[in-house]
């Protein structure tokens, strides 16, 4: 048995005369210990030399961009997958803007395509969705039998089937098509799998583990460096933009995560909160996943504060405080004022001076650009969250079993994930207006099924912990008692869930007169980061795995040159 699932008790002296059970969850300690409060190789920022070599090749892929422009649309579409998959097209978001409204003009509004290449129109596919232009999965059906089932003769074509694959994970709702797509390519790329050359078996392993359009894009750029590198078809001025870009921004990242770690050793939440997850650089490679460029420095740093802080909060009403010691907090939460710390336990006032004094730190730069209006938002979302947490721990202590959809109901917000996205506006420019702001603090349609996504992966992966732990009812058991199925059942039906909310997601992306994508990609990141974070198991808690290794590619193992 996992130590982190074994539940053990402390008793705390109370008035002299009455002690207080303390559960205890016996999580592991951060594995990073003193890493990145030290200077590490990497943390001073780049020379000159290396800067003015990047802004070269940049202009040099731009000049291929306005020439890609006037050729067979295959040639430009390859080269923004190039780009997109190797991290650096965050450089040249207008010509892939201007490139990919071009694609659609041409192919995208119609519901037949002229190529009869499935390559070339599954990447077609795919480039137009990932950007938010809804384009018909009908495109498909020429390539399928009067069955619906696709022509056997395309599983020799290995560029097609891994490219069919990737397209399908951005079907919607009722897209038949795309059902028999993600079928049909995933049998015959496991078949294929052992009989196929380096790079394209990496590759293809690789995505069978986790799609792109479904994980880290940081992760994904760090990946495809080396598969790019083993193509003979690669650009080499491509390879050594993205090798070179990858490095310069993880020396940013380096610096912020520093800067974090300092915070959080001199707050000395290890030891003052010793009963909670210490996971501080875990929590910064989570919001790395909503925010990788260095535009978003400020709202990366506030973000990782944010979700650490609001770890142990959870970690609190999940496991150590006493009711009466939540309804303090809860209501000092809802009131906002530094008076009241003095209220609460010693621990509790910790917590709660760390949460205020992180927001009012935000709240002072947003006052110099005029935009305080937001922190209403931030706090709003914050006091939604904390609401929630108390519902569950009542739960808990009152012994109440709700049913799965009370569950889901207060669990979409428990899962902090409308709190994130509400944060993750912040650092928005212009297209973070108060109309958005506030149709985020409502948990529309996208924010409730990344909710959605986050709680139910996080329960199929956690609830045979928690019953151990004895925490409040989990989603599985509800829905087992709601329904009379079996734990086996249960599962299946909680992941043909997040499959449904995954098409939500696309489908919201996708929508015609949509809002700016701008607002909407967050959720759509902080969904990848849960199947990324939760791939073999709770990744987050349990970090000593591959959790590590992952952190440990973007921030501490530079890519050699």
């Amino acid at each position: 048995m996992d130590v982190s699932s074994s539940p053990s008790f402390t008793c705390i002296p109370k008035g002299g005369t009455h002690e207080v059970i303390r559960r205890s969850a016996n999580y592991h300690p951060s594995t990073w210990g003193d890493c990145f409060t030290v200077s590490i190789p990497g943390t001073k920022k780049p020379d000159l030399e290396v800067e003015t070599r990047i802004t070269l090749l940049k202009n040099e892929v731009q000049t291929m961009l306005r020439d890609a422009a006037s050729k067979p649309s295959l040639e430009e579409m390859i080269l923004i997958d190039a780009l997109q998959r190797l991290g650096v097209a965050y450089h040249f978001e207008n010509e892939i803007e201007e490139a990919i409204m071009s694609i659609y003009n041409t192919h995208g509004k119609y519901e037949s395509d002229v190529d009869d290449d499935l390559y070339v129109v599954a990447l077609r596919f795919r480039l137009l969705r990932q950007k938010g232009f809804s384009v018909s999965c009908d495109v498909f059906k020429k390539f399928t039998d009067k069955n619906g089932e696709f022509n056997a003769s395309f599983t020799d074509d290995v560029r097609a089937i891994p490219g069919l694959y990737e397209a399908s994970h951005l079907r919607v709702q009722g897209e038949d098509v795309l059902e028999e797509a993600l079928k049909f390519s995933s049998e015959h790329l496991n078949s294929m799998l052992a009989h196929l050359s380096s790079p394209l078996a990496e590759q293809v392993k690789h995505s069978l583990e986790i799609p792109f359009h479904k994980s880290m894009p940081r992760l994904e750029a760090r990946h495809y460096i080396s598969i790019y590198e083993a193509d003979v078809t690669r650009i080499e001025l491509l390879l050594e933009l993205a090798k070179l870009d990858f490095n310069y921004l993880q020396t940013l990242h380096q610096r912020e995560i520093g800067d974090i770690s300092r915070w959080w050793k001199e707050i000395d939440f290890a030891t003052k909160l010793p009963f909670a997850r210490d996971r501080l650089v875990e929590c910064y490679f989570w919001i790395l996943g909503v925010y990788f460029e260095p535009k978003y420095s400020m709202i990366r740093s506030f973000m990782t504060k944010m979700i650490a802080i609001a770890s142990v909060i959870d970690d609190i009403y999940d496991v150590y405080g006493t009711l009466e010691e939540l309804k303090l907090f809860t209501d000092a939460i809802e009131r906002w004022e530094v008076a009241d710390a003095e209220d609460l336990p010693e621990y509790m006032k910790v917590c709660f001076l760390a949460l205020l004094n992180v927001v009012r730190e935000i709240e002072e730069k947003l006052a110099i650009e005029g935009r305080s209006y937001r922190l209403y938002y931030a706090k709003e979302a914050m006091k939604i969250l904390v609401r929630a947490y108390f519902i569950e721990a009542n739960w808990f202590h009152t012994g109440y079993m709700p049913t799965f959809e009370e569950f889901l109901g207060v669990s979409i917000r428990s899962s902090g994930y409308p709190m994130l996205v509400v944060q993750s506006l912040l650092g928005i420019g212009e297209a973070a207006t108060k109309e958005a702001f506030d149709w985020a603090i409502t948990i529309p349609k996208i924010v409730r099924s990344t909710a959605l996504v986050a709680r139910l992966i996080d329960d199929i992966h956690t609830y045979k912990d928690e019953q151990e732990r004895g925490d409040s009812p989990s989603g599985v058991h509800c829905y087992m008692k709601d329904y009379g199925v079996s734990e086996q059942e249960a599962c299946k039906k909680i992941k043909e869930m997040v499959e449904i909310a995954w098409k939500d997601i696309n489908e919201e992306i996708q929508k015609p007169n949509r809002l700016d994508l701008q607002l909407l990609l967050p959720s759509l990141n902080l969904a990848r980061m849960m199947e990324v974070l939760y791939q073999d198991g709770d990744g987050y808690t349990n970090s000593t795995g591959r959790t590590k290794e992952r952190i440990a590619s973007l921030l501490t193992d530079p890519i050699p040159m």
